[in-house]
């Protein structure tokens, strides 16, 4: 067939597919997205299943196959916590999980035009009258940024401006997202529901918030070269409390500690979230990710819900596999090369076009024009993963992007040094490729490929023929050893100043997903260098895990909505869980003497009370309840905090009654300096049916710990006292830890972690 004929005919067949839908249903029941009619004669139609079913037994229609697509490897971790199956069903289905509850977030922006913030395919927002935030304007298309579910969007940019350091131009003056990360925290808390995570023609399965019908208020003060100001972000939290929003997020902490205040408590940070506390909105903040060594928090008050990051069970892996039968395990987010053949292995280094290419480091692969396309093409080329990787100046997208322009099969990216403590991240690419991170494994591939590439006395090689092939990465393993801590999550003991004096206080409080999270990103997002131009990012961080608490904690006010952010806080830790999904004890990444990564059982140092769980949050049993006079109390209290920096900050005289910080009402008990033998009061406020608790202590043998009474019966909506007993028993000069538990009649079970150090007297 001549040109226009063929034209004529894919023309021909698109209008018999849209005369076939269009008699069979009606307009507007479906939506079709491709007519095929180059190698298939078919199309691509969004239907429903009955209407599958009538479509397969059209006569016309040979066959109907429903569209496939890879393993979901989404934010998995809706289904790793069990919201869908026992959470979201007790508040009305996903659809009505978080409704009315807003959640503040003081982060980079967003972008409101993704699906996963979208309004048209749900169910008509009401008006929130409790939240009075206003909707900035976009500047160039003069829409505003709100649509129901988004409520609130400002940016707060005066100090940045101030300093310098605003570029309007790529930090845009709206509450546009110009990093990605304010997206990507915002749709991990209260993203919609099942919405499909497409990249390089993948599905990798459906995204979803922890909250999906909760409202979502923008406080941008973050940019995404120089980060943001204190006063921008403290500006945008004081805004957020004053709108009206519930719950705040907070994925940003202190960098370096403030040149004023000596105690950590009170640095502007933590002394304005006090104030919203004090007006009811409970903050969850990210802890850090100076971890794995101690003292890296840059969370530490107890009005805040401090996060710790934790790897969830899915993992992904690849592999390479050689000529030589010798099997290479990496990792790789890709396809396969087709099966049951090999292909020819080309290293960048030897398929150069002119050797002044050297001085554009090649083996990097990041320059597509300075290779040879006539001996890459069709080939697997292999490239070096280098410290510009590292830095971000050389990306692993742009390495996939040079392959695919010089017609490669697939590429190998070989790690040959590695700096102790580079993460890898598996990367989706859209055509076969592995990053093999071993260093001893990258040397049998080198190995390998110069033994079985000859060359002449100049170097040059005379020809190519190392083979191989790259396996599927698409597939996620899903592990029983999880949860474990993430070696970034940032580490206890917390800090009362920033002489790093130990606080008679646990941080962090509670560990939450937080490694390799699929969710929302901004395309016009630079932060990750492999995700540039892209509507989805996987990236890792307590600033992932943060959003995740915020959404759960929306689900708890949802249920009830007169808790204090103390009760809801209590809620989430006293319910945690120490034990992985194999019913052992919680793991924690650390480094081993070699640098290598190991690991250790974990400590409360590394996940507060354990790792979130939150169908049993919805019904706790117990709650400690704490207010604004209690969190004065427990800084009057503390050793070395002047009382005028106190009035300074809250025009409040001291009170003394509470005698020592750790008998502040929190679900943990904490003594840095214990000397003797000290009491610990603690209140608990029964919020089910009356039933009656047996209280059980354990400790690690050098301190003895005793719980008065052994057993006490709480009417419904009643306070009860009870106190513990710790006395040093030898003097080790570590932590001890151990725990009390509160076993209810009905079956309720409340867990409070307890750590302490003994001194001499």
């Amino acid at each position: 067939m001549g040109c226009e004929t063929v034209t004529s005919y894919a023309h021909h067949l698109e209008k018999k597919h849209d005369m076939l839908l269009e008699m069979l249903f009606e307009i507007g029941t479906y939506n079709k997205l491709y007519s095929y009619q180059h190698l298939l004669n078919g199309f691509a139609v969004h239907i429903s299943p009955e209407q599958a079913e009538t479509l397969r037994r059209t006569p016309s229609v040979k066959s109907v196959e429903r569209d496939w697509k890879v393993r979901r490897l989404t934010t998995h971790t809706p289904q790793f916590l069990g919201l869908p199956t026992g959470v979201w069903p007790t508040g009305g289905g996903f659809d009505k999980a978080g409704e009315d509850i807003v959640i503040g977030f003081v982060d980079s922006g967003i972008y409101p035009h993704h699906p996963s913030f979208a309004t048209h395919n749900t169910e008509p927002y009401g008006p929130v009258p409790k939240y009075r935030g206003k909707c900035e304007v976009d500047p160039d298309t003069k829409k505003d940024f709100c649509n129901g579910k988004i409520v609130g969007a400002q940016h707060f940019a005066k100090a940045a401006i101030a300093a310098g350091q605003f570029n309007p131009s790529i930090d845009f003056a709206s509450p546009m997202d110009g990093d990605g990360h304010g997206s990507h925290t915002a749709a991990i808390a209260a993203g919609n529901n099942g919405i499909p995570v497409r990249m390089h023609g993948y599905e990798f399965g459906k995204a979803s918030g922890m909250a999906p019908r909760a409202r979502i208020a923008v406080y941008k003060a973050l940019y995404r070269i120089f980060g943001g100001y204190v006063a921008d972000v403290v500006a945008a939290i004081d805004q957020a409390v004053y709108d009206g929003v519930d719950i705040l997020s907070l994925s940003v902490g202190p960098n370096s500690p403030p040149a004023t205040t000596k105690t950590t408590y009170l640095n502007p940070f933590d002394a304005t979230l006090l104030s919203a506390v004090k007006a009811g909105v409970f903050v969850a903040q990210a802890a850090g990710n100076g971890g794995p060594f101690p003292k890296t928090l840059v969370s530490y008050s107890p009005w805040i819900v401090s996060i710790a990051a934790a790897i969830d069970d899915r993992r992904y892996k690849n592999h390479l596999t050689l000529g030589n039968g010798k099997i290479l395990a990496g990792i790789g987010l890709s396809p396969a090369t087709p099966p049951h053949q090999s292909y020819t292995l080309v290293a960048a280094n030897d398929v150069l076009l002119d050797s002044s290419a050297m001085k554009y480091s090649p083996s990097d692969c990041q320059k597509p024009e300075v290779l040879n396309k006539k001996l890459v093409q069709g080939n697997i080329l292999l490239c070096g993963y280098s410290f510009n990787f590292v830095i971000g100046s050389a990306s692993i997208k742009k390495v996939s992007e040079t392959a695919k322009s010089l017609g490669a099969i697939g590429f190998v990216l070989a790690v040959e040094n590695v700096s102790p403590g580079t993460k890898f991240d598996p990367v989706p690419v859209g055509i076969p490729g592995v990053l093999i991170t071993d260093v001893s494994k990258s040397m049998d591939l080198i190995d390998y490929y110069n033994t079985s590439t000859p060359r002449d006395w100049t170097g040059r090689v005379k020809s190519f023929n190392a083979n191989g092939s790259v396996g599927n990465g698409l597939m996620p393993i899903l592990h029983k050893s999880a949860p474990q801590v993430a070696l970034f999550s940032a580490r206890g003991p917390n800090i009362k100043d920033f002489n790093f004096q130990d606080a008679d206080l646990l941080k962090p409080d509670i560990l939450a997903p937080g490694s390799l999270i699929w969710a929302a990103w901004s395309p016009n997002g630079t932060d990750e260098a492999n995700y540039v131009g892209e509507g989805f990012a996987m990236i890792s961080g307590t600033s992932m895990a943060a959003p995740h608490i915020a959404g759960i904690a929306a689900l708890v006010k949802q249920k009830h909505p007169h808790w204090s952010p103390a009760a809801i806080k209590s809620t989430l830790m006293t319910t945690s869980t120490t034990l992985d999904r194999a019913g052992m004890p919680l793991q924690a990444q650390q480094y081993s003497e070699t640098e290598a990564m190991k690991l250790v059982t974990a400590t409360p140092f590394d996940y507060g009370s354990g790792h979130v769980n939150p169908r049993a949050a919805l019904d706790p049993g117990l709650i400690f309840d704490a207010g604004y006079e209690d969190y004065l109390g427990f800084l009057c209290t503390t050793p070395g905090i002047d009382a005028h920096e106190i009035k300074n900050y809250t025009n409040l005289p001291c009170n003394y009654t509470m005698v020592h910080p750790w008998n502040l009402n929190t679900p943990s008990i904490t003594v840095a300096h214990l000397v003797g033998t000290q009491t610990v009061t603690r209140t608990a406020t029964n919020v089910a049916e009356e039933e009656t608790y047996v209280i059980t202590t354990r400790m690690a043998p050098a301190i003895a710990i005793e719980a008065s009474p052994p057993a006490m019966t709480l009417r419904a909506g009643a306070s009860r006292k009870f106190s513990i007993t710790l006395t040093v028993r030898s003097v080790t000069g570590t932590y001890s830890f151990g725990e009390i538990l509160m076993k209810g009649s009905r079956g309720h079970k409340v867990r409070i972690p307890v750590v302490a150090m003994g001194y001499q007297r």
